[in-house]
């Protein structure tokens, strides 16, 4: 015969078993679940196809911001000139030349008489081996900033690209 405290630890689940019996339904339930998904993706191939082509082009980053590509309008801006000029050398100092190159290119339009813009962005034609865009951007260069220390130097860069 059972006494009265017998009875009621018998009647009440201890804290273990009720644990392991939440996570069993848990775990369960969690297996019922992916046996059942399993068919669904098995039934149709093709958009496993189709989404493994999309993370592989999601996956590549592109060379350049897709900013760059619409249509502006410039106007006179140096504040987003020397914002493109910063990001430039940014990209420059990663070997990224094309897109350095590409926001040289943009500072150059937003303030064209941003001298530093100009020898950069030859520096990375040169470096891209477009001889005649860095003998253009060095030329404009030396018109803005003649009389710069380094103006002899680029005389000569610009002479040995001919």
């Amino acid at each position: 015969m059972q006494t009265g405290w017998q009875t009621r630890v018998n009647s009440e689940l201890s804290p273990v078993k009720s644990y392991n019996r939440n996570m069993t339904r848990w775990f369960c339930a969690l297996a019922l679940g992916s046996v059942l998904a399993i068919p669904a993706r098995a039934q149709d191939p093709s958009k496993q196809q189709d989404q493994s082509k999309q993370q592989k082009v999601e996956g590549e980053p592109p060379e350049e911001d897709a900013n760059l590509k619409a249509p502006r309008d410039y106007a006179f801006n140096p504040l987003q000139a020397n914002k493109e000029l910063q990001v430039g050398l940014e990209y420059f100092k990663r070997h990224s030349y094309k897109a350095a190159a590409g926001r040289f290119r943009e500072a150059t339009k937003w303030n064209p008489n941003l001298a530093e813009a100009w020898l950069r962005l030859g520096e990375a034609e040169e470096k891209r081996k477009n001889r005649e865009d860095a003998k253009e951007a060095y030329a404009k260069y030396l018109e803005l900033q003649p009389e710069s220390k380094d103006a002899a130097e680029i005389r000569k860069k610009v002479a040995s690209l001919h």
